[in-house]
């Protein structure tokens, strides 16, 4: 585990961002991880990963961590948002109460089960826990019903089912996503 160290992404990387995001996308998990395909990222501009990258990088609004091996290689990522109480979340369902919302949650196969996700997100919530003005209430994450592995993750981790299914029309089927919850303390 010393080979890698978990930290914030820099703007100006928004290639390595692309790439770990088109990675994560071709994995076999994706269909039940993800909400975008490798067909829409690839389409993506280079603007839109620099903005990405950028946004990713400093401020409130958001921030992206990686896992980064001794040679520079990304092998993991985790993106927190902050959704702020009387906006409208990804789903377009209003926001009650100021949260972070957890993202983009990857490891690359070959470094699966060596303690990675739990780096990714010790960072996230730390960072998340960190903000004031106002201080964060809650972070939370969505994991579709058929990603048990995920879910196991998250429940470990002490993420807690809050009831709330939000049903997304898919290719073939509905895909149920189950919100997931981490109070505070």
């Amino acid at each position: 585990m010393d080979q890698y160290v978990v930290r914030a992404v820099r703007g100006d990387e928004w290639a390595k961002l692309k790439e770990l995001r088109i990675v994560a996308l071709k994995d076999p998990a994706a269909p039940v991880a993800f909400l975008e395909s490798v067909a829409e990222a690839e389409a993506r501009s280079d603007e839109f990963w620099q903005e990405r990258a950028q946004g990713a990088s400093h401020g409130r609004a958001a921030r992206q961590f990686v896992a980064e091996g001794a040679g520079g290689e990304w092998v993991g990522s985790v993106t927190v948002l902050v959704e702020e109480a009387g906006t409208t979340d990804i789903f377009g369902q209003e926001i009650e109460r100021t949260q972070a919302h957890v993202v983009g949650v990857f490891v690359r196969p070959e470094q699966r089960g060596i303690g990675l996700t739990e780096q990714l997100f010790s960072a996230a919530v730390e960072w998340a826990w960190s903000l004031e003005e106002p201080a964060l209430e809650a972070v939370r994450l969505f994991v579709h019903e058929d990603n048990a592995r995920a879910e196991a993750f998250y429940r470990r981790y002490g993420f807690k089912a809050s009831g709330q299914i939000v049903a997304l029309e898919g290719d073939a089927a509905v895909k149920n996503e189950v919100e997931y919850v981490l109070s505070r303390g």
